[in-house]
């Protein structure tokens, strides 16, 4: 029997979970600090942890296209909350990972919620791991969302990285700390909206230690208002490897965007390459759209809505 949700809780799950939270199979349901809900499936085990708070998820060896589901959800105003999740991945296991986390703050106190997550990935392992951020709320009270993510690959090992901030998340710093070993391959997307005098800022480091590793980081960000975003994703070369870092952003009104893309070869067949780029809507663009009855506004919104997906 699965457990009775409000209704701002199944809201914000709607924007945090775009899979769809249902309670089967893996899934563990984070709400105002403690664990709502939780369940586990034949191939996957969530353990709650004996020292600090948080959980453990072990997902064995015959996991095979399962997902599993780890959503958070903030609605008590003046809250912080922290919590520590590990993540145990077996040797050639393949399993999509879902962990997003939503603010409704309507108070006028911080609401934040800080989640580390560490995953240990095997060899040969394929993970997908999912992550969307949303606020909400009528409250003056900020909220803010600061995920620390750190990612170890084994030998041959694959991790595809998809994050986005969708909107009304007032302040966020994101760090994500990679070390790769022989033949792991990572794909990054991020994608981040700020409005008002919103500020985000992202720090990345891929340490590509193992031969034939390598790495697609792509960033896509659109800064609205008189918002604040920092970008600095750094890729290391420690051995023969190859890396991309591409970062583009759309500036809008008064906004600031700042990319500063880094990369540093240790090995001589460490092969990296970076791009950055920073611009305003293009006008013939928003021309084009006008010409088929939209408003500027409208075509804004078809622009971004393009550029972001």
């Amino acid at each position: 029997m699965g457990k009775q949700l409000d209704k701002i809780v199944e809201k914000v799950l709607e924007q945090i979970d775009g899979a769809g939270f249902r309670q089967k199979g893996a899934f563990n349901l984070r709400y105002n600090g403690t664990a709502l809900c939780h369940g586990d499936s034949e191939h996957i085990k969530i353990k709650k942890k004996t020292d600090r708070q948080g959980i453990d998820i072990y997902i064995d060896e015959n996991t095979n296209g399962e997902q599993v589901h780890i959503p958070v959800v903030v609605n008590a105003t003046g809250m912080k909350d922290e919590v520590y999740n590990d993540f145990f991945v077996a040797d050639g296991a393949d399993v999509t990972i879902i962990a997003g986390c939503g603010i409704h703050n309507s108070g006028c106190n911080e609401s934040r919620h800080d989640g580390i997550h560490t995953f240990h990935v095997g060899k040969g392992a394929n993970v997908r791991y999912e992550e969307k951020h949303y606020g909400e709320g009528e409250g003056t009270g900020a909220r803010v969302l600061n995920p620390v993510t750190k990612i170890i690959l084994d030998k041959g090992a694959v991790f595809t990285l998809d994050t986005a901030q969708i909107k009304g998340v007032d302040s966020t710093v994101r760090t994500t700390d990679v070390i790769m070993g022989e033949d792991a391959k990572l794909y990054v997307v991020e994608k981040l909206m700020t409005h008002d005098s919103q500020t985000a800022q992202s720090d990345m480091e891929v340490k590509m230690n193992g031969e034939g590793s390598s790495a697609q980081i792509v960033s896509r960000s659109v800064a609205k208002g008189s918002s604040v975003q920092t970008f600095h994703p750094k890729a290391v070369g420690n051995a023969r490897c190859h890396a991309h870092i591409q970062c583009d952003s759309i500036i809008m009104d008064k906004a600031e965007v700042c990319s500063i893309p880094e990369i540093n070869a240790k090995h001589l067949d460490a092969a990296i390459i970076h791009e950055a780029a920073i611009g305003r809507i293009n006008d013939e663009q928003l021309i084009k759209l006008r010409t088929l009855g939209m408003t500027e506004e409208e075509a804004e919104g078809v622009i971004i809505e393009n550029f972001l997906e």
